[in-house]
């Protein structure tokens, strides 16, 4: 039984939950910009469960991923975002569901974000037939409505990202595209083409760098000459904000949506995180940095923790609630494991469906010279 105390804890929480809390404090730095985001941010109780449950969730997702990697039940390619889940809740509670988003291929967490289940995440990693692409994409290559993956060439994202906000202006639906790249993928040529010409045509395109400090093994010291990632657009107004705390991202998302909404042009915005993994599974990430600074990002910055620490410190919610959601993310991820680990591989058959998304029957050539395999959309 609950003690009293916890009694009137929850009761506290929940009449106090009623109304939105002000945060102050928020940072921002800005280029070619007078005015930026506010400095103050409003936090309901609803909300904040709301990103608590969200970061959560891909947290123990890509735990499990890790798990599962080890096990070798997930093969290939696999990049892992635990450390940077602020960035996606943040982003997404800032953007309508219709609006855009395409990112590299450390995709998982917008994969989920962006509506589709844990299990069918897991399954696709899994090479599974209930996995999102049906099991034939793997970790970088994912797909959901309004979401375009998921890309396994470093940059090469950008550019479609630009497109999609073409095709946004060209529609007059008032949409938005974000397009995500991270640090290791800022000093590609192709993004500067991409600036250039969403300047020109004043493209609804917010240009969104992930800075997790490291691109592959390398610091962003050691490879770019100007880490200010927010200025690389020069004639295309940035801001940078902490992207390990999720009304940082999520008030700046809001101003570039809005100022990408009212005509004024494509925005960057530099968010600085931090991945807990390596690059890649294939990478043990402790070459290069130590277990020291891993740990201490973990305990000064955690996006949940920070989150958790200032809903319970303004009696938004309560440590049972707390807890009570972590069992129920824990039990949907095992109940998705097990999924993922029993549903079958697609057969051969279905190698080459899904080529195109309307087309009629399609012979594929060169799959096995005793058969013709035959593609259906």
């Amino acid at each position: 039984m609950k003690t009293m105390l916890a009694i009137i804890s929850n009761a506290l929480c929940r009449m106090t939950g009623r109304n939105a809390v002000s945060f102050r404090g928020l940072k921002c730095d800005l280029h070619r910009l007078e005015e930026g985001p506010p400095v103050k941010a409003e936090l309901t109780r609803e909300q904040g469960l709301q990103y608590y449950r969200t970061m959560q969730t891909v947290r123990r997702m890509e735990l499990k991923a890790d798990q599962l990697y080890k096990q070798k039940i997930i093969r290939g390619f696999c990049h892992l975002y635990d450390g940077q889940e602020a960035c996606a809740a943040g982003i997404e509670a800032a953007i309508n569901p219709s609006d855009h988003l395409i990112t590299a291929y450390r995709a998982h967490g917008y994969t989920y974000t962006r509506g589709v289940s844990v299990k069918e995440i897991l399954a696709e990693l899994t090479g599974r037939r209930g996995g999102v692409a049906k099991g034939k994409g793997g970790s970088m290559h994912m797909y959901a409505p309004h979401f375009y993956g998921g890309n396994g060439i470093v940059g090469a994202q950008v550019p479609l990202g630009a497109g999609i906000a073409l095709a946004c202006q060209y529609q007059g639906n008032n949409q938005v595209c974000v397009t995500l790249y991270g640090d290791g993928a800022a000093n590609q040529g192709q993004l500067f083409e991409s600036y250039n010409m969403a300047a020109l045509w004043k493209l609804p395109c917010i240009f969104i760098c992930e800075n997790n400090k490291y691109g592959m093994g390398t610091s962003v010291e050691r490879a770019a000459a100007s880490t200010d990632y927010y200025k690389r657009g020069d004639f295309i107004p940035g801001l940078r904000v902490d992207g390990m705390d999720v009304l940082c991202v999520r008030e700046a998302a809001q101003f570039a949506a809005d100022h990408c909404r009212a005509g004024k042009g494509p925005i960057i915005m530099e968010l600085q995180t931090y991945r807990y993994h390596g690059h890649s599974m294939s990478d043990p990430g402790v070459s290069y940095r130590t277990r020291e600074e891993i740990q201490e990002v973990r305990s000064k910055s955690d996006p949940i923790s920070m989150l958790k620490e200032r809903m319970l410190s303004h009696n938004m919610a309560s440590v049972e609630e707390f807890k009570e959601i972590d069992i129920e993310i824990r039990k949907q991820v095992e109940d998705a494991t097990q999924f993922a680990t029993s549903d079958p591989e697609p057969p051969l058959e279905e190698l080459c469906n899904h080529i195109f998304s309307n087309n009629p029957l399609l012979e594929v050539r060169g799959t096995n010279p005793w058969s013709k395999l035959k593609s259906v959309s």
